[in-house]
């Protein structure tokens, strides 16, 4: 009985905590993840006010928060619109991969680190935040600009890349090794390809047996069959996060509209206990150790990221100040880069260190990128923009021979 009501408190004071933090960053015009990141910190092993007794709850939380954050990613696209951005999208998210994993990747590999801890980098300094980004466009009233569609249409290929990323790096993380990892990833491939089929030709059959005009219906039906799929998927050594995913996938209609709106408190409540967990599990006194390094990483990734999207608006034809718009609105990580250190954590065979480091570089860019994206906003940066593209009509053009 006293350590339920240890929980309760425990639980319920940090719950309170996190609304306030919540509306605090709303003011300030941040993204709350850091915030919460910082909140884990200063409650977790080594913070200023450990709590133990609800650590348990806050893990369970955690996994919770990291489905929904994946079927409410699969509820926003039909399976029609994924592999229609999967065609038109394809070489900006070859690009995206090469100049965003290789550098953490490499990273990991200069820092000393084995090649498993290289491979979890690699995802960690890969994917963007879709959140953050998308309240910085909505916020900077940029959702009908011209370059938003080239910055969604990176953000799901990265989504999609994450469908077979995970369960590899499930499956090495578990010590199957390459083999077992090919395996897992065969068997994802196999599996997300049998979802798309699935839900292009009979999603409305699948729609039909939940009842979107019932909302405590709906709610139990979409929450129950995600916890259940994404179980099996687990079992199946596929990925918790990728059986949710390919559930939302296969929601279309009124169905997936309803679902979005019924999930979408219960996403914020449990994602905000995700980054609470991780923070608590994350020792704040290993963080000043690779501060330097976790802000030398961020720098590269950053420019590499806006390369990636300036590179993809400009090859469908967006003009200059609309190519460093996509560019530096990729800047922040966030969820994905979380989920993935939280599954190297949990599976405590990965270098100590990474942890620290990721939780660092995570708060750098998520604080830095909302930043970086107003730039092109500035009369200076626009005048920087305009000399620039002065120069480059002042340069003779090339004789032909």
């Amino acid at each position: 009985m006293h350590h339920t009501t240890t929980l309760l408190i425990e639980v319920g004071a940090l719950l309170f905590l996190l609304g306030l933090l919540g509306r605090l960053s709303r003011r300030i015009g941040l993204s709350p993840i850091p915030l919460y990141l910082l909140a884990g910190l200063a409650f977790g092993h080594g913070g200023l006010l450990p709590l133990a007794a609800s650590e348990e709850f806050f893990a369970v939380g955690a996994e919770i928060g990291v489905i929904l954050l994946l079927v409410m990613l699969g509820l926003e696209y039909s399976a029609n619109e994924l592999v229609g951005n999967l065609r038109a999208a394809a070489p900006a998210g070859l690009i995206d991969g090469l100049l965003n994993a290789l550098p953490g990747a490499a990273f990991a590999l200069l820092l000393g680190w084995d090649w498993v801890a290289a491979l979890v980098l690699a995802g960690i300094t890969w994917v963007s935040s879709s959140g953050v980004i998308a309240k910085v466009l909505a916020d900077l009233g940029r959702l009908g600009n011209r370059e938003t569609p080239v910055i969604l249409s990176v953000l799901v290929i990265e989504d999609l890349a994450m469908a077979l990323y995970l369960p590899l790096l499930t499956a090495v993380l578990a010590g199957t090794g390459l083999l077992g990892g090919g395996i897992a990833l065969g068997v994802a491939v196999g599996t997300v390809l049998l979802v798309l089929v699935v839900a292009i030709r009979y999603g409305n059959l699948i729609s039909t047996a939940m009842s979107a005009k019932d909302p405590e219906a709906l709610l139990l039906g979409v929450l129950g069959m995600t916890l259940l799929v994404a179980g099996i998927a687990a079992k199946l050594q596929v990925s918790a996060a990728v059986g949710a995913f390919l559930v939302g996938i296969a929601l279309s209609g009124p169905v997936a509209h309803n679902a979005t709106e019924l999930l979408t408190p219960l996403r914020d409540l449990f994602a905000a206990v995700f980054f609470v967990f991780f923070g608590l599990v994350t020792d704040p006194r290993d963080i000043p150790p690779v501060l330097l390094p976790a802000l030398a990483l961020a720098i590269v990734t950053m420019a590499t990221k806006t390369l990636t999207g300036y590179l993809a608006a400009r090859r469908v034809g967006i003009a200059e100040p609309g190519r460093w718009r996509a560019g530096l609105a990729l800047v922040p990580r966030g969820e994905f880069s979380i989920v993935i250190a939280g599954l190297a954590v949990a599976a405590g065979s990965v270098e100590p260190k990474l942890a620290a480091l990721a939780t660092a570089y995570v708060l750098i860019t998520v604080v830095t990128g909302p930043m970086l994206a107003r730039l092109p906003d500035f009369a200076w940066f626009k005048r920087w923009l305009r000399q620039r593209g002065a120069a480059q009509r002042a340069q003779p053009a090339p004789v032909a021979d």
